[in-house]
C-alpha cells in the first residue's frame, strides 16, 4: 500500500470574511472529492481569511498512480481562477505502510 500526501498553500484575495472563506473552501474541498476521489481537509490557516492551507490523501498500489493523481490535482487547482491563487504544494509518497 502507497499513500500520496500532498498539502496546498491557497490565497484568496477577494475574500473579505471567514464565512467567505468556508464558502471557497466547501466548494473547492466538493469539487477535488468528486473529480479525483481523494480525502481532503483544511489542516492550517483556520482563523486566517486570505490563506487557505488544504491536506489531501489518496491510496492505491501504484506509485504513478498516485504521482499522477496528484499531479492533476495540484493542475485542477492551479486552473481555478477567482476563487483562489496557488501559493505553494508539496507532495509525498509514502511507500509500504
Amino acid at each position: 500500500m502507497k499513500i500520496g500526501v500532498c498539502k496546498v498553500k491557497l490565497r484568496l484575495p477577494g475574500n473579505r470574511s471567514l464565512k467567505g472563506k468556508r464558502q471557497v473552501l466547501r466548494s473547492i474541498k466538493d469539487r477535488l472529492r468528486n473529480k479525483f476521489n481523494i480525502s481532503v481537509a483544511e489542516v492550517e490557516d483556520h482563523q486566517l481569511w486570505q490563506l487557505m492551507t488544504l491536506g489531501l490523501a489518496c491510496v492505491s498500489n501504484d506509485t504513478r498512480h498516485l504521482n499522477e493523481v496528484m499531479s492533476k490535482v495540484v493542475n485542477f487547482i492551479e486552473s481555478i481562477k477567482g476563487d483562489a491563487e496557488l501559493l505553494d504544494y508539496e507532495v509525498e509518497i509514502i511507500h509500504d505502510l
